[in-house]
């Protein structure tokens, strides 16, 4: 084996061990992108879960304010306009509720989509480091092949064959 041929091996084996830890490394922040954007959708339904629960807080508030104040005009609040104002207050409620529930659950599915994009991501690097592997090594290959094929010695002469001619057969 000659020194450029090690030198090739050499070379060869130091650059698939780093396309290798790039693709492990690229994996892997891409897995910590997925985890993150899963944290972040966790936290979403946290926030969406503490807001309903502020909002029927200040809902029950005005309720109560709403309440005394209809009992001071004399208003009976079980029956006619008292009534209708309670059943419209507690439709709003469930509205704004399903309102910040439904905007919590597309924020959710959006990071959750974007964690497993991510992690496809992550695969995708750790394939494309595979690839470039085989390529090196593919590479290096022909590059040994050919500096073999220089080593060796032809089986012509300088001026080509002279088995077939039967003027210089007896020269050679």
């Amino acid at each position: 084996m000659s020194v450029a041929q090690a030198v090739t091996i050499g070379a060869t084996v130091v650059q698939v061990k780093q396309q290798s830890a790039i693709g492990k490394y690229n994996q892997q922040v891409a897995n910590r992108n997925a985890t993150i954007a899963e944290q972040e959708a966790g936290q979403i339904d946290k926030q969406a879960e503490f807001d309903i629960a502020r909002f029927d807080q200040r809902f029950r508030q005005s309720v109560g304010t709403v309440e005394v104040a209809l009992a001071k005009s004399g208003v009976v609040i079980d029956s006619g306009s008292g009534a209708r104002v309670t059943e419209a207050n507690n439709l709003e409620k469930e509205m704004q509720n399903k309102i910040t529930r439904y905007n919590a659950d597309v924020s959710m599915a959006n990071k959750m989509e974007e964690a497993r994009f991510s992690r496809i991501q992550g695969q995708m690097a750790r394939q494309q480091a595979r690839l470039a592997n085989i390529s090196t090594v593919a590479k290096a290959g022909t590059s040994l092949l050919s500096m073999g094929s220089f080593n060796k010695p032809s089986p012509q002469g300088q001026f080509g064959s002279t088995a077939n001619n039967s003027t210089f057969s007896n020269y050679s």
